[in-house]
């Protein structure tokens, strides 16, 4: 199974879309509330990006909401949630 980090605020509405796309996979992840000072710096210094969310699978930024949802619309993210994996 991949490592899935996703640094998320409580009132980001992409951040709840994304962790129910990530749900609806059924993709175990680690939330990481990005409205502390220390964890807003971490997720840009990892991702370059400011936005939240910022998705994380084994250490590589995938990016947002955005990001992710075309992924699945594309029909990769399952792939590159290592889904169906025996890993």
């Amino acid at each position: 199974m991949k490592k899935i980090e996703i640094y998320t605020t409580p009132t980001c509405w992409y951040c709840r879309q994304a962790k129910a796309l990530l749900d609806n996979k059924g993709a175990r992840y680690i939330e990481h509330d990005a409205t502390t000072r220390e964890l807003r710096v971490e997720a840009r210094e990892r991702s370059g990006r400011r936005t939240v969310p910022q998705i994380f699978i084994d250490g590589e930024s995938i990016g947002g909401y955005d990001d992710i949802q075309a992924l699945e619309d594309a029909g990769a993210l399952d792939k590159k949630l290592g889904l169906g994996d025996s890993n």
